[in-house]
């Protein structure tokens, strides 16, 4: 039997992570053969209800965990970990303004990057789930400065799979028979759905089986707006689908994508014209445990206009908290020659912190 991983989850209590703990103790993440431990972190008014949601986990008799321990603060929770996938982060209250959710949410993760930096194993890889994604994600990398910035990623897989889907129901296909949909930007309302390079069926070019103007004026509008649709409609967030797509991200992320394009918003190293130093979301190809941009895309004048605006709201945004970005670490994330990790992960021998809710392998 292979030895447990150790992962993370912040916002543990919360919608998303109720839908995404589950798949994780099923084996979804990481294979039905990887024996898991987890780590659930929240704040100290969310306690009981993160109680409730480890009682699920026991009741469920999950085979793969061997252990669930509750946290209320990330330096014991993120200790010894694998895995960290950050979900809780501050939302958006009425009235207020997009810097004060990005000041907001800088103290959360900029602790978090600290904790990550102090107690996690040297090979964590982080995956950044609370909005806004990417600039929660840079202020994570920036404050862990042992860490490799490609140990840190935003998620725009949810972007990513909605892509997929609508396109599929457009052409009446599978989702799984397209390839070569990618994402490039920001998670937000600018990001660039780019089907210029997709494949149906293995040969077709998907442009070309659809008319430009549903491109440009519905498909695109849509899928950066889907979010907002989904709440109208159902009166809630995309909880189980954004859970999805953090399943979906940290599987390919480990264990490889098979060959298929997926989108991750990673450290720009320059690639295609993007700033250095920002998370920005490209089209990659994973494999052992790493990820590589892939490179010499063709990029048509329509399309790098798209990709600019979502590069001018990042660095926008990474003006608005520049001044709460530890300047050390600027350096190491803004002169990048490459973006790729080997990301092999060492096993720890045990360690019990925090509230041992429940542990079924003593030897773990």
């Amino acid at each position: 039997m292979k030895q447990p991983v150790r992962i993370a989850v912040t916002g543990a209590a919360g919608n998303i992570s109720y839908s995404l703990l589950f798949k994780i103790a099923a084996g979804e993440m990481l294979g039905p053969d990887q024996p898991v431990i987890l780590q659930l972190v929240e704040i100290p008014q969310a306690m009981d209800k993160l109680r409730g949601v480890a009682m699920e986990l026991e009741d469920c008799a999950f085979p793969l965990v061997h252990g669930i321990s509750l946290h209320d603060n990330p330096f014991d929770g993120f200790r010894g970990i694998h895995y960290a996938m950050l979900v809780g982060a501050r939302p958006r209250s009425k009235g207020m303004e997009r810097a004060d959710l990005l000041e907001a949410n800088a103290v959360i993760f900029a602790e978090q990057g600290k904790a990550l930096n102090e107690v996690a194993n040297r090979d964590v890889k982080a995956l950044v789930v609370g909005n806004p994604a990417n600039t929660n994600c840079l202020i994570l990398s920036r404050n862990a400065p042992n860490l490799a910035p490609s140990q840190f990623c935003a998620m725009t897989r949810l972007d990513h799979n909605r892509a997929l889907g609508i396109l599929g129901n457009k052409l009446g296909v599978n989702p799984s028979d397209i390839d070569g949909v990618c994402v490039w930007g920001n998670h937000s309302p600018t990001m660039y759905p780019d089907l210029h390079h997709a494949q149906v069926l293995g040969d077709e070019a998907a442009i070309d089986m659809i008319d430009e103007k549903w491109y440009k004026d519905e498909y695109t509008p849509r899928i950066q707006k889907r979010g907002a649709e989904i709440i109208e409609w159902r009166g809630l967030s995309s909880a189980a689908s954004a859970a999805q797509a953090a399943l979906d991200h940290m599987h390919d992320w480990a264990l490889g994508s098979d060959g298929r394009v997926v989108s991750m918003g990673i450290i720009s190293d320059g690639s295609y014209g993007v700033a250095k130093g920002i998370y920005y979301s490209f089209p990659v190809l994973c494999e052992f445990g790493s990820y590589q941009i892939i490179q010499n895309l063709h990029i048509n004048d329509y399309g790098q206009a798209m990709m600019k605006k979502t590069e001018q709201e990042l660095l926008e945004e990474k003006a608005a908290v520049d001044h709460l970005l530890p300047k050390e670490t600027a350096a190491s994330r803004e002169e990048l020659g490459t973006s790729s990790r080997s990301g092999q992960t060492e096993f720890d021998a045990g360690i019990d912190t925090g509230e041992s809710y429940y542990k079924a392998d003593r030897i773990c």
